[in-house]
């Protein structure tokens, strides 16, 4: 793998230069990964307090001595506080949006970038040597350099560059895990190894043997990846805007393949309603993205153009409320923080205020006319308005000036008082606070529509209360969820040695592999061969020297001589054995063997303080109903074929709704901070 590696510049004890993997560069001191090595360390301190708060409560529970209660209670108390500080300071990791954007970024409101989830080292050494000694019958020191590979890139997509190249990083991983699965995760036995990764906003770890979780977690840093890379782009240049376009489209894309593929993961950040609420932020900041796009080269001082904009800023606003209100709901709003769904309330309100702007400048700047085209400017406003005041009309607003400039200051009015209500939710959160760009952004906005009024004010002019109607949201382009490319890419199987992975794979069993001497007679080896690779022997004959040797039809032949031929075809193979002498040649052979069916294994799953309604197997087997079961006659061997057929053909579903709530999945179940669940599954962490 020399092609994917590129020097890091760093200088080695012996002054050679090391290597990493392209798209990823650990040793970059970066404000992106100094935030990422401090959301690893503040998940390693919020694990070791939720063991501290767990063995506090089993000793509470224990415990029947008041002296020793009043001290645990008071040992949970300060437990509990530390891990509100912790989960704060995570809050505010979270909140860090400054360190995601562009360096030239000056005029633009601040976007939100997902962070990544953090993992721990996983050692597939050991098992995969056992493995593939056990179950292919081979040495395995000799696949060293294979499973030091797939291990180095693990290791490299925790640490991601911030582009394309990182994204594929993370893609050939993601390529690479569903091969690894047929490899070497059979149904019928655990594997031992542990993979362990931590919520992005509550920093809690969940623990689980089976690969989905790995696959859900590469796919949410992908997402992550491109929501990164969008805030990263010039705003201020087409081309900056249309790559933070599609990044945020990408990352929506990508949530939401997520989302359909895995309907049932541990961990909250991949829940279904999370990643619903992320998929509408992602699509949301790429719309508003579409907005500054069009606002780039400079909106044009006509009606026609002030209410076209008009709209787009409308819908702007109107997606960002859609993000607002999925995000104070429960329990998502226990789990964002309140940064998110404060800036998203900020930015209705803003472009809510700018769109009221556009209006009133259209319909005070610009006096119907003769040369204004009449019929269309009618069709414009009447396109703008859900409904009018009563007694009104497009016409009649359009031709009389006094009823223009009403409705112009009442729009004018709305503006004002969204741009106070946006400033004003700013001033809320702490850590919107320190963002001195979008403070000057939305006093300058709210400035702007004060000048506008008191251009517009006359002093002898009664107050006048009339309400600005809403405006109807309409945009050109629609943001559009993007499944990436990448996410399907070809990779080259690190295990290729093995052979073809529809024979050579975890699901099957076949025996040792044995050896059998052939002896043509008569130029005739007794079989024929088929298929593509592996070859298989047909047409044996019973009474050929091969035959007695040992060979059954129906063999795979895996190599002759001395030569694998475990990817080889017929041609090939029959090549090898045509100048075969008369003393023969040996071929090593494999025969298939019948899988029994077998009971579902267990997916461990450590989920610390999650309800189980998120666990990625939900399979259970009721004490009570096996010692329910009825002992049945022994079938004859007539009916016995028909009956292994329907058990063969049944299948394995997930459990569905038991309003009875007498199945284990029904049962209630605790919600953070209860440490019920994490006490229950910490000997498998």
């Amino acid at each position: 793998m020399t092609d994917t590696l590129l020097p890091n510049g760093l200088k080695g004890s012996g002054g050679e230069s090391t290597y990493f993997k392209k798209g990823c560069n650990p040793f970059a001191q970066t404000g992106r990964s100094k935030l990422q090595n401090k959301r690893a360390s503040l998940n390693q301190q919020i694990i070791k307090q939720m063991r501290m708060r767990a063995g506090a409560e089993n000793l509470l529970k224990a415990s029947s001595n008041n002296k020793v209660k009043e001290m645990v209670l008071l040992e949970l108390s300060y437990v509990n506080s530390n891990l509100q500080l912790l989960m704060g300071q995570l809050e505010g990791l979270n909140s860090s949006v400054e360190v995601y954007q562009s360096t030239q970024e000056t005029t633009n409101i601040p976007l939100i970038a997902l962070g990544l989830k953090e993992t721990k080292e996983v050692d597939f050494s050991s098992f995969f040597k056992d493995f593939i000694l056990e179950h292919y019958s081979q040495n395995g020191n000799d696949y060293e350099d294979e499973i030091a590979d797939l291990m180095d890139l693990r290791q490299a997509c925790r640490t991601p560059s911030r582009n394309e190249a990182g994204v594929e990083l993370l893609a050939k991983y993601f390529s690479q895990l569903p091969l690894m699965e047929s490899r070497f995760f059979s149904p019928s036995r655990q594997t031992g190894i542990f993979f362990t990764w931590y919520d992005s906003f509550t920093g809690v770890p969940v623990c689980q043997q089976n690969l989905s979780l790995e696959k859900a977690s590469i796919l949410f840093n992908m997402a992550a990846l491109y929501s990164q890379i969008g805030t990263r782009g010039n705003r201020q240049t087409i081309a900056g805007l249309e790559e933070a376009i599609s990044s945020f489209q990408k990352a929506a894309g990508t949530l939401n393949h997520l989302k359909e593929t895995f309907t049932h993961t541990p961990s909250y950040d991949m829940s279904p309603a999370m990643l619903s609420m992320l998929i509408r932020m992602m699509l949301a900041q790429a719309q508003e993205c579409l907005f500054e796009k069009m606002a780039l080269p400079g909106i044009r001082n006509q009606f026609s153009s002030l209410m076209k904009m008009a709209q787009e800023a409308a819908k702007v606003s109107e997606i960002y409320d859609q993000v607002h209100q999925s995000m104070i709901q429960t329990p998502i709003k226990d789990n964002v923080p309140f940064f998110w769904s404060t800036m998203s309330q900020v930015k209705t309100n803003h472009y809510r205020s700018m769109a009221h702007y556009f209006v009133a400048s259209a319909l005070l700047d610009h006096q119907l006319g003769p040369s204004d085209d009449e019929d269309q400017q009618e069709k414009t406003l009447s396109q703008v308005y859900d409904r009018l005041p009563e007694g009104r009309s497009p016409l009649d607003i359009l031709r009389k000036e006094e009823e223009r400039e009403r409705i112009g200051k009442a729009h004018i009015r709305r503006a004002i008082l969204g741009h106070e209500e946006a400033l004003r939710i700013y001033g809320l959160c702490h850590h919107l606070n320190k963002l001195d760009v979008l403070q000057d952004i939305l006093r300058a906005s709210h400035q702007r529509s004060l000048n506008k009024c008191s251009e517009n004010e006359d002093e002898e002019e009664f107050a006048d209360y009339t309400e600005a109607p809403d405006i109807i949201s309409k945009t050109e382009h629609k943001s559009e969820m993007e499944v990436p490319a990448t996410i399907k890419v070809k990779v080259t199987d690190f295990f290729h040695r093995l052979g073809p992975l529809s024979v050579f794979s975890a699901k099957q069993r076949w025996t040792a592999p044995q050896t059998i001497r052939l002896r043509p007679e008569d130029r005739d080896l007794g079989f024929t061969l088929k298929g593509e690779s592996p070859v298989q022997v047909v047409s044996l004959d019973p009474l050929c020297p091969a035959a007695a040797d040992g060979l059954k039809e129906g063999d795979y032949i895996t190599a002759v001589g001395y030569t694998d031929c475990k990817w080889m075809g017929v041609g090939e193979v029959m090549r090898l054995l045509k100048d075969v002498n008369e003393e023969g040649i040996d071929i090593q052979v494999v025969s298939l063997m019948e899988s029994n069916p077998q009971m579902p294994t267990k997916s461990a799953t450590f989920c610390g303080n999650l309800p189980k309604t998120y666990s990625m197997i939900c399979l259970a087997h009721d004490d009570d109903e096996k010692k329910s079961r009825k002992v049945t006659k022994k079938s004859s061997f007539i009916s016995w074929g028909l009956k292994n057929k329907l058990k063969s053909a049944s299948t394995l579903s997930l459990p569905t709704a038991d309003h009875s709530g007498a199945l284990p999945w029904n049962k209630p179940t605790p919600t953070f901070p209860s440490s019920s669940s994490y006490n229950n599954d910490s000997a498998l962490y």
